[in-house]
């Protein structure tokens, strides 16, 4: 029986995000999915679920993006895909919020603002606090709310929210996602097992 390998999809994938996500990775020792990374997305699900499952350890990051397109773009039908595989197991989703020209908007169920605070409300894409609760407006988004993920952390544009979460200034707000998701998840508890 084959490994299913533990996966935190992230809704950003373009060259700032990958860098951000690459460093991220590489910080808990976990591994980024580099070719996943296009804006918008390039690779199809199979063919991430295929990387995925040739990575050696957990978590893998991977990223989908849209660039903007209206519905469902190659980013989501890539992300839902994945998500929906029985190859992996999805232990979170970062949301990443964008100024999108129709309102593409998803649940979330917690917020990191551009300063690493947690926050129930919905953050724009300079990781400002907005005025709804538990909502975020991203361009590769829409489809989240049909999918059964057990975390949904929404945060700014990742590796940018004016250079707070800079990959050369460590990505501290994507960073905080990601050990969010793993620390809700279990991941650590699991991994520690003897």
């Amino acid at each position: 029986m084959s490994i299913r390998r533990r996966v935190i999809l992230i809704t950003d994938g373009d060259e700032y995000a990958k860098r951000a996500v690459e460093h991220v990775a590489s910080k808990i020792g976990g591994r980024c999915i580099s070719m996943s990374q296009g804006n918008p997305s390039v690779l199809m699900g199979p063919e991430i679920v295929s990387l995925i499952k040739q990575t050696p350890n957990d978590p893998v990051l991977v990223m989908f993006d849209d660039s903007g397109l209206v519905g469902e773009g190659a980013g989501e039908k890539a992300l839902k895909f994945v998500a929906q595989s029985k190859e992996v197991e999805v232990l979170g989703v970062i949301a990443v919020a964008s100024k999108t020209r129709d309102a593409e908007w998803t649940k979330v169920d917690v917020c990191i603002d551009r300063d690493g605070e947690l926050t129930p409300y919905g953050v724009d894409k300079h990781g400002i606090p907005e005025l709804e609760m538990g909502r975020l407006n991203g361009d590769t988004v829409y489809c989240l709310d049909e999918l059964d993920v057990p975390i949904v952390v929404g945060v700014g544009d990742i590796g940018k929210m004016a250079r707070h979460d800079h990959y050369e200034r460590g990505a501290p707000i994507t960073k905080k996602a990601v050990e969010l998701i793993l620390e809700r998840s279990g991941f650590y508890d699991i991994k520690d097992r003897p």
